[in-house]
């Protein structure tokens, strides 16, 4: 097929979906956008349905592993659709008769959704679901790897529309083979963009000309401090960093932990399957972890025991470790560790004391990861609101397990979802979590009121009292 032919197959696919959408958004109500909202959700969270999506994901991408996924797309869709149940997505919004304006939410019209291999399932999924839910039709770009994952899904969601009589061609998905030429054109012709993984699809989103929400990368740190129960930081850690085989971009890429509990911290870690490894064996690890500049397909998202095993370290560590720190002190280009891993693989960093290990975590998100999230152990309540007003990151994440707690958790505020707005730290549009309000837009109506013209004094006078006129 030609970039001719490609272009003409996408454009279909748009003409089938602004259709749709032109007939879901005039015939639509609160009740149907969240009818087919709770379609697309049940489709994912059936049981039988959740396993065979998890059970293709992991056979198809090689990445993750099948217990967590089932649980990372029982527990995001669930806690989606807690998020939405109540929130109104249709009609008037509000009527001020003291600014004389009335308020309606509208939908965007068609979604084109770029999604990564990581999760192929629970991604497209929460983006289904939120463009459903504001009367928005959606047509997905899966990675290659991620095909097979997004046609059984949409097999799922439109077996649930014909439950309820609702239009298939609401969701659709770009035919395989995928390829840069459908996904450009896709971008440039839909109404709205959101891009998930790769930065080079977030940056063409940006720059084609329609309007894009793209996230940005994870390189998540996490300080330790002074103050930290370590027991619950180590517990914690391990449960992250271990979950779904570290596929998550808020799962823990550096740990930088104060030197006056170093060694009781890292003894913790040990306990919960940690195998602590010195900076004599970072070269080896960053040999074989990053062969030829690439992070390895054989290690990334893999189990513990296989990793270990292409390691070279099957006779080196304890049979029963879950994850593999190695004390480092580099940062930047020159040093990989400091970087991403996606491996149940974390830097580990002695600081000399807090403010050292504050600097520290600055100097990581400066190489990678600004705007994303950081974390911190702590007892001490100012040290999170000190770390918000000075560091480059949008979320601060106090004593959670921190791939659970970024996305959303029912322990937490914030919005589920697994799309992290990194603000302009991390060159995207959005700096929260993104969720159904950026699948909604707004439409006023403004009627004239009496005037309400200040005189200049009213504006003016303290001013004029320092400065003068």
């Amino acid at each position: 097929m030609n970039a001719q032919e490609e272009t003409l197959v996408v454009d279909r696919i748009i003409a089938e979906a602004r259709a749709a959408q032109a007939e879901y958004e005039r015939n639509g109500s609160q009740s149907r956008y969240d009818r087919a909202a709770q379609a697309a959700g049940w489709a994912i969270m059936e049981p039988a349905r959740n396993r065979s999506l998890s059970e293709l994901a992991v056979k198809t991408t090689g990445l993750g592993n099948v217990s967590d996924k089932i649980t990372k797309n029982h527990r995001k869709t669930l806690g989606l659709m807690r998020d939405i149940s109540q929130a109104q997505t249709f009609g008037v919004l509000s009527d001020d008769a003291e600014t004389g304006i009335t308020t309606f939410l509208r939908p965007i019209g068609v979604v084109g959704a770029v999604v990564p291999s990581t999760n192929p399932a629970a991604t497209p999924a929460n983006n289904i679901i939120n463009a459903l839910k504001g009367g928005n039709a959606i047509i997905l770009s899966p990675s290659p790897k991620g095909v097979a994952c997004c046609t059984l899904l949409l097999e799922f969601i439109h077996a649930e529309f014909d439950k309820i009589g609702e239009n298939k061609a609401l969701v659709q998905m770009l035919p395989a083979p995928g390829s840069k030429a459908k996904t450009q054109r896709l971008l440039e012709q839909v109404d709205l963009a959101i891009v998930t993984g790769s930065q080079d699809n977030v940056r063409r989103a940006y720059s084609s000309g329609t309007p894009a929400i793209g996230v940005g990368a994870g390189n998540v740190t996490v300080i330790v401090d002074e103050t930290a129960d370590l027991e619950s930081a180590a517990s914690k850690i391990a449960a992250s960093k271990t979950f779904d085989n570290a596929t998550s971009c808020s799962s823990e890429n550096a740990l930088v932990v104060v030197e006056s509990v170093y060694d009781d911290f890292t003894a913790a870690l040990r306990k919960v399957g940690g195998a602590v490894l010195p900076a004599s064996e970072e070269a080896g690890i960053v040999e074989r972890l990053w062969p030829g500049g690439h992070l390895s397909r054989e290690i990334i998202a893999k189990d513990a025991d296989v990793m270990i095993e292409k390691l070279g370290l099957g006779d080196k560590l304890p049979e029963a470790t879950r994850f593999i720190a190695v004390e480092t002190q580099g940062i930047g280009a020159g040093h990989p560790l400091s970087g991403e891993k996606m491996s149940r693989i974390v830097a580990l960093y002695r600081a000399r004391d807090y403010e050292d290990a504050v600097d520290i975590t600055q100097r990581i998100l400066q190489f990678q990861g600004a705007g994303h999230s950081l974390g911190i152990h702590t007892e001490n309540p100012d040290r999170p609101l000190a770390l918000a007003s000075r560091m480059p990151t949008c979320r601060v994440i106090v004593n959670q397990a921190h791939c659970f707690a970024t996305g959303g958790a029912f322990d937490n505020g914030l919005p589920f979802s697994l799309s992290m707005g990194c603000g302009s730290w991390g060159g995207n549009s959005i700096d929260d979590n993104l969720h159904w309000r950026h699948f909604v837009q707004r439409s006023r109506v403004i009627r004239p009121i009496p005037a309400r013209e200040p005189a200049l004094e009213e504006i003016f006078a303290d001013y004029w009292a320092e400065a003068g006129k």
